[in-house]
């Protein structure tokens, strides 16, 4: 077992490893998570609600953005704006990539708001605005609340393809540390159950949420 694991190497990378989670991986996630949810909820209301000369090219756009790969849109975006400092294109990417996924969902919550919803808003000439601000966009919240964090949990897994554009977050931490002491193992190790601690409760939590929406 000391052939393959060591405890001091073990040791010396975890405060490392913890801090490159701490200051870029979370970072990068919840800003990202952020820029998804709000622009795919924009995305949603576009489409949905927007004449046809808007709605249509918004709906490629995102329909090539959800269709090419993630590291392809980092390293495009990062050779395109070499100026930019790259955890802010990670962070850009992710939000934008996933905003296409969020979008979606919120579109599916939207379609999900009984008829009678929105009859009852004509019926007392609502504002549209206030439409769907008091009564669309927050039944169809309660119903896409799970989906949207599972969603948030997928991007903190793809967190590592920034990688590819130089952003130091946890596997590129681990990569330093093992490229130093020569012992990948470990550092790896470390970043694996780092990422398990994290994603593991928060999708039971999502689970439970799920659950609980279910019954009412």
């Amino acid at each position: 077992m000391s052939e393959v694991w060591n405890w001091e190497y073990a040791s010396a990378a975890l405060p490392q490893l913890l801090e490159a989670f701490f200051r870029v991986t979370l970072v990068a996630t919840v800003l990202g998570s952020v820029i998804a949810a709000v622009l795919g909820l924009v995305v949603a209301f576009v489409r949905r609600s927007a004449p046809a000369v808007i709605a249509k090219p918004v709906h490629w756009v995102m329909e090539f953005i959800r269709m090419t790969p993630l590291v392809v849109q980092l390293l495009f975006v990062y050779y395109a704006f070499t100026s930019w400092d790259p955890l802010w294109i990670g962070i850009g990417v992710l939000g934008i990539h996933y905003a296409t996924y969020m979008a979606e969902v919120y579109r599916s919550g939207i379609d999900n708001v009984p008829p009678g919803q929105w009859e009852a808003a004509t019926a007392l000439s609502l504002p549209r605005g206030r439409t769907w601000t008091r009564i669309v966009i927050p039944q169809a919240l309660r119903t896409t609340v799970p989906a949207l964090g599972t969603w948030v949990i997928s991007m903190f897994k793809d967190t590592p393809f920034l990688f590819v554009i130089t952003v130091p977050e946890l596997v590129n931490a681990a990569q330093n540390v093992g490229s130093r002491t020569f012992s990948y193992v470990e550092a790896f190790t470390l970043a694996g159950l780092i990422f398990l601690a994290a994603s593991y409760p928060t999708s039971i939590l999502v689970r439970k949420l799920e659950n609980r929406l279910a019954r009412y």
